[in-house]
């Protein structure tokens, strides 16, 4: 997404030659090797940007069930609206904190980290972390590059602030896995269930730590989103298949972060 004083706009990525051979390289390189031997498999529900319908009906499955997700908010996104619906508030942040969610950290700008400098990354990312202070949301110990792209100076400055720093490929969090530049699996779109479901298969066999995001939660998606009845399946197929379903801060604590 692209941020305007007037509205939020669905965001195109880097399809260059350039940009393809960024995003290749780059998980190569500034690498933290995670360490993992877990009893039983993990999986955690995010939710990217924090739309309001995430806020609202994506809590509501994962409480009704005693459980808890992480929110990745982007401050200046809040109370706006676009192709997701309208963002969550700081006030919704506050509320999901002390419901026990964990509100993770994007940048404030929805900066596309694969293409700015150090200095404005730092700027954005700092400003960010100040909002969440300021509505009571807490310190953020967990990252989101928007968009999952990230370049080399944004991966060398934010190798020891977060304990995660998520992007968006797929794969599992299992030994030697990048927690630099973390996998995940998107439920969005048409085949975004099968997906999942797919990728917690493996997680389940591997006994590995798999972070599904998605955005919307709503009965009528955006291609970005997810239904509520999806999320409902997902979240009660891992339960019934005995993963322990944290937040983003609580799998690293497990794995020794």
């Amino acid at each position: 997404m692209q941020v305007s004083h007037d509205k939020v706009d669905a965001y195109e990525p880097d399809r260059t030659l350039k940009g393809k051979l960024r995003r290749r390289l780059i998980r190569l390189a500034h690498r933290r090797p995670a360490r993992v031997k877990l009893a039983r498999p993990m999986v955690s529900f995010s939710f990217d940007d924090a739309p309001a319908t995430a806020c609202e009906a994506g809590a509501r499955v994962l409480e009704a069930r005693g459980l808890r997700g992480t929110y990745y908010f982007a401050g200046g996104l809040t109370g706006r609206e676009g192709p997701m619906g309208r963002f969550a508030t700081g006030e919704d942040a506050a509320r999901l904190h002390a419901a026990g969610h964990e509100i993770g950290c994007h940048t404030f700008s929805h900066l596309d980290c694969g293409q700015a400098s150090r200095e404005a990354t730092l700027a954005d990312i700092d400003q960010n972390a100040e909002a969440l202070k300021s509505w009571g949301a807490g310190k953020p110990v967990s990252f989101a590059y928007p968009y999952g792209d990230v370049g080399s100076p944004a991966k060398t400055l934010l190798a020891g602030r977060f304990k995660t720093v998520r992007a968006l490929h797929h794969g599992l969090i299992a030994n030697g896995a990048d927690l630099n530049q973390a996998p995940a699996v998107g439920i969005e779109g048409e085949d975004g269930e099968a997906v999942a479901l797919k990728w917690l298969d493996r997680a389940h066999a591997r006994k590995a730590w798999l972070i599904l995001y998605t955005h919307d939660v709503s009965e009528t998606p955006s291609q970005w989103g997810c239904s509520t009845e999806t999320l409902k399946r997902l979240v009660d197929g891992a339960m019934n298949a005995g993963f322990d379903v944290v937040t983003v801060a609580e799998g690293a604590r497990r794995i020794g972060l």
